[in-house]
């Protein structure tokens, strides 16, 4: 069964990397691809009031990628913890958000400068994740992605790793296989990792040999 989530999961994120692709390669001249960027945000938004950051572990495109394409060359060092913190991320996320707010209404009435203003986004700050990806961790991007980062704020306490203290070994494998480098076996005594940053991937509980983790 474990085998049969991780086949359904490879092939979703799988499915869904080529939106990353095809908005980066043509979104300048087609704009209406870089729509793609919104409904993606909108979308992760909408889901992280039930399931917190769900979509980002799941369905995001460039989440995806990250996984699926990039952590094969990633050096996986630990993430920065600084990149971690709610001011910076909170910055990061007025900062992009301002930014792209300037840019579209400089010109409102063109849905095409819209369009060009998600796909800029999108290449810039695909550009910065992939950086990082490579040099630190391949999720080190989503530590701080301002979608994840509000996520975050609207998700905490849904569907949470839930944790059987009697079953874990602490044997460390959870953490092993994070994207993002949580260590879920230090909340056994606590039965339920109370981590807003959790992106539901699945990769720890498919991973623990106790089979002591559960959503």
């Amino acid at each position: 069964m474990a085998k049969e989530k991780m086949n359904t999961h490879k092939l979703i994120q799988w499915a869904v990397v080529p939106l990353m692709v095809i908005t980066i390669a043509f979104g300048w001249h087609f704009p209406a691809i870089g729509f793609i960027v919104p409904i993606v945000m909108f979308t992760a938004i909408f889901v992280g009031f039930f399931r917190g950051r769900y979509v980002c572990g799941n369905l995001c495109p460039r989440g995806s990628f990250y996984d699926r394409v990039l952590a094969k060359i990633s050096v996986k060092k630990p993430i920065p913890q600084f990149l971690f913190n709610k001011t910076f991320r909170w910055i990061i996320v007025i900062c992009l958000m301002g930014f792209m707010v300037f840019r579209i209404t400089s010109n409102p009435s063109s849905w095409q400068h819209w369009g060009r203003t998600f796909w800029l986004m999108c290449v810039v700050t695909s550009a910065v994740g992939i950086a990082l990806g490579l040099f630190v961790r391949e999720r080190t991007w989503c530590a701080f992605c301002p979608i994840g980062t509000i996520q975050n704020a609207i998700g905490q306490g849904k569907y949470q790793l839930m944790i059987d203290g009697d079953l874990c070994i602490e044997c460390k494998k959870c953490e092993k296989v994070c994207p993002i480098g949580l260590k879920p076996y230090l909340y056994k005594d606590n039965g339920v990792m109370a981590e807003g940053d959790c992106i539901k991937c699945g990769n720890c509980i498919r991973s623990c040999p106790k089979q002591a983790l559960t959503f």
